[in-house]
């Protein structure tokens, strides 16, 4: 999956809850939202709801690449003659690469400007759909997705940071974090309509072409109407840790995606497992001895930003994997056309549009537990009905699933990041709020490399597609019941104490 829920509603809660009501300095970095003044070249802007379009169009169609390419991958797999593993590295390249420099581009904008890292985004991101759309092989197609998504990990994260200086009223920034987030649940439900229809009237490359105008003129008006603005200290670069983490995520996706191909106990899949282990235990050795750390491992300390990141794991590994089994069901098992199966998803992007600003007044007004319990229950009852998908399970029986299951993603996104930023000093909210949503990234790369490997494994038995799924859906059945969990767990007094002692040793560094 997917960059397009990292962002959503996350930040407009944190613009309306407790981090901006104790400060009015505080501003977006590429990965979240950073501590400390901003230094600008242009004080503010002149035209604030003209900057908030521009960067609107870069969460347009980034999102909507998203569904689009889910909604389209039968339809490549027969025209480049693609194995399963092909089509979820179509998916992971992308969610892979947007998750390990998120914290990258941060740091590269807090440093060298952030409009100019955004412009090199969109360009980026522009080259990499045409690229997609011109590509040959699988192979070709995969490495242009990677592109997109480096280009993709410059543009949502910092055009918040854009929208901060250019609102620096905090009702005025609440209201535009509101509009934003609204757009960011359009491109979700328009993606998988525009993608079904253009893939059955002009064909699956037209879903990329749609990016290159948008990403053109987006380019364009940030470079004559948005101010540039960059962090007063920007954080120390950590080339051996962005390093490690590129390396581990990558060597653990690619072993999980191939094992089914070339054998679990093959000496590439072993080294594979091997050279992840070893990029992660190097990760967790090296990082304390920083002084500015990519990732510093004492947040873990805290049981509320730990159930963040299980939370993120768990919620955007689901829906990753829900998304992909999915458009492969209701096209190659069910028979239903491309924009049919875009259809099909109208209830779950309905479901997260009305549930998301709830939870977001939830979570300010009675903490994460209301939040996370109905998340997990959406998230449970989902993916217990799925459980029995069959060929001929009824429409209406699928809609109920989608649409709870949309209630469970819709209401666990604020909380997730209220969990990691709550408590914590304001110059270590950021960066909290940065590792909650590459964790997102995460989850999604490896629900996408998950379910394909199991339904994988069940045709090497002679299993039909739709029972194979079944083993997926109940291990996300199980991640509903820990959502459940974790509500309880990260809501104890000893939770909030945990926070505290980590808060005050990050407050004794910095």
């Amino acid at each position: 999956m997917s960059p397009l829920f990292s962002s959503l509603r996350r930040e407009s809660h944190l613009f309306n809850g407790d981090i901006l009501s104790k400060t009015e300095n505080q501003s977006y970095s590429a990965a979240g939202i950073t501590g400390g003044a901003t230094v600008d070249s242009a004080k503010y802007t002149t035209r604030p709801n003209l900057v908030l379009a521009i960067c609107c169009m870069s969460l347009l169609i980034v999102g909507m690449d998203v569904t689009i390419v889910n909604v389209a991958l039968p339809a490549i797999q027969n025209d480049l003659h693609a194995r399963l593993a092909g089509l979820q590295w179509i998916l992971d390249a992308y969610t892979l690469v947007v998750a390990s420099f998120l914290m990258l581009a941060g740091a590269i904008s807090d440093r060298f400007g952030r409009r100019r890292v955004f412009q090199i985004g969109l360009g980026v991101f522009t080259l990499g759909s045409l690229l997609c759309s011109w590509a040959g092989t699988i192979e070709q197609l995969i490495w242009f997705r990677a592109l997109q998504g480096f280009g993709a990990s410059m543009l949502n994260p910092v055009a918040l940071s854009i929208i901060a200086n250019a609102f620096p009223e905090r009702k005025a920034r609440a209201r535009a974090v509101g509009i934003w987030g609204a757009v960011a649940g359009v491109s979700l439900g328009i993606g998988p309509l525009i993608g079904g229809a253009l893939t059955e009237t002009i064909g699956w490359r037209s879903i990329f072409w749609i990016n290159v105008p948008i990403g053109i003129v987006a380019a364009l008006l940030a470079a004559r109407f948005v101010p540039e603005s960059k962090a007063a200290r920007a954080r120390a670069f950590d080339p051996v840790g962005q390093a490690l983490v590129l390396t581990g995520l990558a060597t653990l996706t690619w072993g999980v995606i191939e094992g089914p191909h070339a054998g679990w106990g093959s000496g590439l899949i072993l080294g594979l497992f091997v050279t992840a282990v070893a990029a992660f235990v190097a990760f967790v050795l090296y990082e304390p001895r920083r002084r500015d750390p990519l990732l510093d491992l004492r947040f873990f300390h805290s049981v509320p930003f730990s159930s963040a990141t299980v939370l993120a794991l768990s919620a955007f590994s689901c829906f990753a994997g829900f998304l992909f089994l999915n458009a492969l069901y209701l096209q190659q098992v069910r028979g239903f056309s491309a924009f049919h199966t875009g259809l099909f998803t109208l209830p779950l992007a309905v479901a997260m549009i009305v549930c998301a600003p709830w939870s977001g007044r939830l979570v300010g007004s009675h903490g994460t537990l209301p939040s996370l319990l109905a998340s997990g229950a959406g998230f449970f009852l989902s993916t217990l009905m799925l459980t029995r998908l069959g060929e001929q399970t009824s429409v209406g029986w699928l809609l109920a699933a989608y649409a709870l299951f949309g209630v469970g993603l819709g209401m666990v996104n604020p909380a997730i990041t209220n969990s990691a930023v709550a408590g914590m000093p304001l110059s270590q909210a950021g960066v909290a709020a940065a590792i909650a949503s590459t964790s997102r990234q995460v989850g999604a790369a490896l629900g996408v490399a998950v379910s394909g490997t199991v339904v994988a494994a069940g045709h090497a038995r002679g299993t039909d597609f739709t029972t194979s799924t079944h083993a997926i859906w109940w291990v996300m059945t199980v991640c509903g019941a820990a959502v459940l969990v974790l509500g309880f767990a990260s809501n104890t007094a000893w939770a909030r104490a945990s926070t505290e002692r980590v808060a005050h040793l990050l407050e004794e560094r910095h």
